[in-house]
């Protein structure tokens, strides 16, 4: 009884020893990926975010941002915020969506034809709901100066009038909530 409780001992023990160090695998591969993730995250942001702040320049009609910044512009400060946030919220959605199709990926085989699919989607709703932020963005900022007749935003904006700005932030943050509804929904449905 002694021995066979001795060798059952054992055998747990090796058992119990294996099945640690594939989950230690598992954690080292998952954080791998999860730093991987990160960095894609970051460089993605980054990039979103400049092609933000182009398009901003763009949209605001003649006003030198980073001017009206260095000259302590509160009103340009805020819908330049406004727009960062904007896109963060888009991007975030995103990058939730890069996640889905890495982890769908992975449970496929990473190579695969379904596992780069879903990747190769995964990145194409990211860039597609960028577009759809920008262009949903100007939409609306172009009909609220439509709407508005009798004040003209952006020069406003270029004053310093904070109430206009707040405003159009409000615009803009209200503009991508409703854009990252439908970048998650794009994930769902594809992934």
């Amino acid at each position: 009884l002694k021995k066979s409780t001795k060798y059952l001992f054992s055998g747990c023990t090796h058992v119990l020893r294996k099945t640690l160090q594939g989950e230690m695998t598992m954690l080292w591969a998952n954080a791998i990926i999860g730093i991987i993730q990160l960095i894609i995250a970051i460089i993605l942001a980054v990039v979103a975010l400049y092609i933000g702040f182009s398009v901003l320049s763009r949209i605001t009609r003649g006003i030198d941002e980073e001017k009206e910044l260095a000259k302590g512009n509160v009103a340009v400060g805020i819908v330049i915020a406004a727009v960062f946030f904007a896109i963060a919220l888009v991007v975030q959605s995103g990058i939730s969506g890069i996640s889905v199709g890495i982890s769908t990926a992975l449970s496929v085989g990473l190579f695969s034809a379904d596992g780069i699919t879903a990747i190769v989607v995964a990145f194409v709703q990211l860039i597609l709901g960028i577009i759809l932020a920008v262009g949903a963005i100007y939409l609306a900022l172009w009909i609220l100066d439509k709407l508005t007749k009798g004040l003209h935003e952006f020069e406003e904006i270029r004053k310093g009038n904070v109430a206009v700005a707040l405003e159009m932030a409000g615009v803009i943050v209200a503009t991508a909530v409703i854009i990252q509804s439908g970048v998650i929904g794009i994930t769902t449905a594809l992934l």
